[in-house]
This record gives C-alpha cells, sequence and structure tokens, in this order.
C-alpha cells in the first residue's frame, strides 16, 4: 500500500528508510482516526457533503483515504465512509469521535427502529437473537471505544504493539457482529436475511478495518525498524518488567494452596465464608477495576449461571480442584435458550485467571447445544481446570486466551470460537454421543482471512472416554470441521490416540471452506496421529517446525508479555 512518493533517487536507500519512520509516523495518525471510526457499524451518509468528491485533488485527507482504503476488500464503501463522515475537521481524535458517535446511534437506529426488527417479536427465537445482537453490537462498540480510550497519545515507538492490539479488537468486533447473524439459525420468516442487510455496511467497515490494520503490520515487518516495543500499550509495567496488574502477590497466586491463599472474598456452600454463591462474590468486585480480586472458591457443588460482565475485570477465581469445586447449570438450546446464552459460565471482563475449578454443563447429549464455559476475556488464563459438557462445551469466543494442563470434554464441536486460543498440555475427551452422531473435537469460526485468531493445541492429549470407545466404528470421532470459511486450527506436538479418523477432518457442509480453511497438524505422536490417510483438501497445510512456531504462545499470543509473569507453568515456543 502506497502512502506517497519518492523523488530523490540519487540516494534512494538512505531517504526510503528516513522517509518511511516520517510516512508511518504521519499515516499512522491518519489510521487510527479512520480504523476506529470504520469498525463499530455503520455510518449515515451525510447528505450534500461537498468534502465526498471523486476529483483526486480535492484534498489532501481524500488522497490519504484512497491510499489507505487500496488494500481493503470493499473498497467503495471504505472511501464513501470515511469521506462522508470527515466534514471539516482534521484532527485525529475528533474525527474518532465523530466516527464512534455516528457509529453508535446508526447501531441504536438500526436496533430500535427498523421495520424489519419490529416484527421479531412473532418468533420467541428470532425475538431472542434480536436481545443478543444488542448485547453484541454494545460489545463491539465498547471494546474498540475504551481500548482506544486507555492507549492515549499515540507513541510511534509502540506502534508495532498498537497494531498487533488493534488486530485482536477488531477481529473480535466481526465475531461479534456475525454471532449476532447466527442467533437467527432456525428461526422462521426472514428477519435472519433482513438482519444480515442491515448489518451489511457494518460488517464490510469493520472487514476493511482490519485489511489496511495488516497491511501497516505488514509494512512494519517488512521494515524492522530498531527499538519498537513489543509491550501492549494499553498496560504499565513495573520496574521488573512486569505489567503492573501482575503484581507480586498475583504472581505467588497460581502456585497457593487454600492453606496460604489471601483471598479478597471466600465461597463456600457450608457457610464458612462470606458467602455461599460465586454470583453473590461477583456483585462485590468493584467496577472496572485494575488490580487483581481473588475469589476462592470452597470445595463444593455450584448450581448457579455466572457472568462476569465486562465492567469485571482483574478477577482471579481459585478453587479446591476442578473435581471438588464445580460451577454447573444445564441451559440448553433444545429447551429454547440460544447457544449464545447456554454457558454455565460466561467471562467477559478482561484479565481473568481460574485454577482448579470445574465449568460444567449437565444437559446431556439430547439437549444439543449447552455450552459450559463462554470466554470473551482478553488476556484470560485457565490453569488445571475442567470444561465438561457434550456439544459446544468450550466457546472460546474472541480475544487472547491461554489454558494450561485443563481438561475438555465433549461430543460435538466441543471447543469452538472465535478467539486467538492455545491449549497447553490439555486433555480433550471425547465422551458417548448419541445414537447416529459423530464426535468433532473441534470448530474454530475464523471469519475473515485477515484475522489474527485461530486455535492450537500444543503438546496436548486426545483421547476418549472409555463408554465411548466401543462405538468409535459406528459414531466416529474427528479432529475437527470448519465452522466458518478461514477456520484455522493447529495440532502440534501432541498425542492422538487411535479413535481418531484416518481422515482427520470433517466437511462442514458439502464443499465449505475446504479451500479456505487452514488446518495443520506436525509434530505429534500415536496412533491417530498418521497423516497418510488424511483428507487433501486445499485447506490441509503442510508445515516446518519453523512455521509452527509462529502458532506457539509467545508469538501467537504475545505471552511472554502477560502469562508468563503469573508464574503458571507455560511454554513460550515449541516444547
Amino acid at each position: 500500500m502506497a502512502f506517497g512518493g519518492y523523488n530523490d533517487l540519487s540516494d534512494r536507500a538512505h531517504q526510503k528508510k528516513k522517509k518511511k519512520y516520517v510516512i508511518i509516523g504521519v499515516s499512522s495518525v491518519l489510521l487510527v482516526a479512520m480504523v476506529i471510526a470504520v469498525t463499530i457499524g455503520a455510518t449515515r451518509n451525510k447528505q450534500n457533503d461537498s468534502n465526498s468528491s471523486g476529483d483526486d485533488n480535492t484534498s489532501t485527507s481524500m488522497k490519504a483515504i484512497r491510499a489507505i482504503c487500496q488494500p481493503t476488500d470493499y473498497r467503495a464503501t471504505c472511501e464513501k465512509s470515511l469521506s462522508a463522515a470527515a466534514g471539516n475537521t482534521s484532527d485525529p481524535k475528533e474525527l474518532v469521535k465523530v466516527g464512534f458517535n455516528v457509529a453508535i446511534d446508526e447501531i441504536k437506529v438500526a436496533v430500535q427502529n427498523s421495520s424489519t426488527l419490529k416484527t421479531l417479536a412473532k418468533d420467541p427465537r428470532a425475538n431472542q437473537a434480536l436481545e443478543n445482537c444488542k448485547e453484541l453490537l454494545d460489545y463491539a462498540v465498547d471494546d474498540l471505544r475504551e481500548s482506544f480510550e486507555k492507549i492515549g497519545a499515540l507513541d510511534i515507538s509502540k506502534l508495532d504493539d498498537y497494531v498487533e492490539d488493534l488486530k485482536v479488537w477488531l477481529s473480535a468486533a466481526i465475531t461479534y457482529e456475525q454471532t449476532c447473524l447466527d442467533g437467527f439459525e432456525n428461526t422462521t420468516g426472514d428477519a435472519g436475511e433482513k438482519m444480515k442487510s442491515i448489518l451489511k455496511t457494518s460488517q464490510e467497515l469493520t472487514k476493511n478495518g482490519l485489511a489496511m490494520v495488516s497491511e501497516i503490520s505488514q509494512l512494519l515487518t517488512d521494515l524492522q525498524i530498531p527499538g519498537m516495543s513489543r509491550r501492549l500499550l494499553s498496560e504499565q509495567f513495573d520496574e521488573d518488567g512486569f505489567p503492573s496488574w501482575v503484581n507480586e502477590n498475583k504472581r505467588k497466586l497460581l502456585v497457593a494452596t487454600p492453606g496460604n491463599l489471601k483471598a479478597d472474598v471466600v465461597v463456600a456452600k457450608d457457610g464458612s465464608g462470606k458467602y455461599k454463591t460465586v454470583n453473590e462474590a461477583i456483585a462485590d468486585v468493584p467496577k472496572n477495576n485494575n488490580v487483581t480480586f481473588v475469589i476462592y472458591i470452597k470445595e463444593g457443588v455450584y448450581k448457579e449461571h455466572v457472568m462476569l460482565d465486562k465492567h469485571k475485570t482483574h478477577i482471579t477465581m481459585i478453587g479446591d480442584g476442578p473435581t471438588k469445586t464445580r460451577i454447573t447449570g444445564n441451559l440448553n438450546f433444545v429447551d429454547g435458550t440460544p447457544t449464545f446464552k447456554t454457558a454455565t459460565v460466561s467471562v467477559i471482563g478482561n484479565n481473568f485467571m481460574a485454577k482448579d475449578i470445574g465449568f460444567e454443563n449437565s444437559a446431556g447429549a439430547s439437549k444439543h447445544q449447552a455450552v459450559a464455559l463462554r470466554v470473551q476475556s482478553d488476556m484470560s488464563i485457565f490453569y488445571n481446570c475442567h470444561m465438561d459438557g457434550y456439544q459446544d462445551t468450550l466457546y472460546a469466543h474472541t480475544h487472547r486466551q491461554f489454558y494450561r494442563d485443563c481438561e475438555i470434554s465433549g461430543t460435538i464441536d466441543f471447543i469452538f470460537g472465535d478467539g486467538s486460543v492455545v491449549l497447553q498440555h490439555c486433555k480433550m475427551i471425547v465422551r458417548k454421543p448419541m445414537e447416529n452422531q459423530q464426535c468433532i473435537v473441534t470448530a474454530q469460526g475464523r471469519i475473515d482471512r485477515h484475522e489474527p485468531t485461530g486455535l492450537v493445541l500444543q503438546g496436548c492429549t486426545i483421547t476418549a472416554d472409555p463408554e465411548y470407545l466401543p462405538l468409535k466404528d459406528q459414531n466416529k470421532a474427528y479432529l475437527g470441521r470448519p465452522w466458518k470459511a478461514f477456520s484455522r486450527t493447529i495440532i502440534m506436538q501432541s498425542q492422538i490416540d487411535g479413535f481418531i479418523q484416518p481422515e482427520g477432518w470433517l466437511p462442514w457442509m458439502g464443499n465449505f471452506a475446504l479451500n479456505t480453511c487452514f488446518y495443520a497438524e506436525i509434530a505429534n505422536k500415536g496412533p491417530g496421529a498418521a497423516q497418510t490417510n488424511r483428507v487433501t483438501w486445499r485447506g490441509i497445510k503442510k508445515i516446518t517446525l519453523d512455521h509452527a512456531q509462529k502458532f506457539t504462545p509467545g508469538q501467537f499470543l504475545g505471552g511472554d508479555a502477560w502469562i508468563k509473569p503469573t508464574g503458571i507453568p507455560y511454554s513460550s515456543g515449541l516444547l
């Protein structure tokens, strides 16, 4: 993508390097204003806006708009929306505010006043889908707005990190929009198609923003500018180089025992703690907390549906062990709850950590979609936890997530979502399904080719419950299937037991995504790891260990900055 030209060819190498620094500094300001403005929803075209002229010489801002829209998949939408919203201001931060306000207002208008949406109450499931859309679009708006506010003044030395973080946030916005539309599956009437039409511009703008950020990211990679920080911009670091929220007490938490654990709140069913339920303890956490708040949940089975909303940040939950401290529920799709809302525990607030806890959905195989744990929390960690269910057990919805020494059990698509996720030294257990059902371990939901998301299983064990093994030839099991067009799953350095079918991977529906998915296996072992008879779709990739290194948590999640300081067992690179 070109941001300008060079006229002095006599000393091109020196001038090119010098000017690239200047170009990045100038264009990044435009990029910040533009990308944030277009990522969160549709903007109304301003009538009689003379600034939207098609003349190449109209203004410097129009030239910049055309340059930064060049790599997008929806270029006309990009140029039209940016030129319409520009007005007379050239202040990037003011442009960002305008972009946010127009987009937020437009989303509210679309949800509340559209004649299409007023008809949804005729179908109970469609009505629930509408309510979910309101929540999901709020997540898209809030996620990006709050993230920009945290960043503050743009620092060119940290632009690389800014771009990487922004790619994660933009991907989440794309996923929230798609999750909204997914909620209209199995509803009557044409509400789903009309909702798709309403969100069309919003989705195009969000994907355009991600494409432009990806272009900047590639430029930075090519330049290899010295001094570029690899730390997360939204965090402050102490003198030891740790994020400020990972204080000394936090670093000790994940190696603490119940005997020496210092908790802010204790939950105990027997009345020996401050509260008897987990929800009561969560209500005790200050909103938008920026220091660690520890909830110790004593041994017991807690039958409740728990939601840590976006304001419940920096929470750490510690139990007495995943088979002793268990949170369980049974909401499910068959009984009328949308998949998005079936989760026993939903974690949305950022910087969440859990240790020694079991999360369960006990609805059973006959109830189909029934989530045990749904995670949107950015930079979240789960250590020695169990997630037990049948279909759709672990919903790794969005953002960066790390799982270590966990067990996840289920039948169909029981690890799914569109987060940037690494499961390291975890165990996946295939359970006995319903008659005539096949078992699929993963269903990753990457929607756009520019998304940095994916599901990585590293050093894991894929095994089966003893009750399933007699059925392995009639209820066949597979590593995964492509839920969305650019589904990406990498299985590396793992043990794959022999019940997995030789084909390895299963189509979702017909030829959908077989050419655009990215599925890779490398350095695995076990009788199910042989790749001789694997499917031969274009999306099945043969990668080297050097390529696989890019999917390790140190690189894929930037985990050295936020996982390593916590003190939990963690391997940054290849095992």
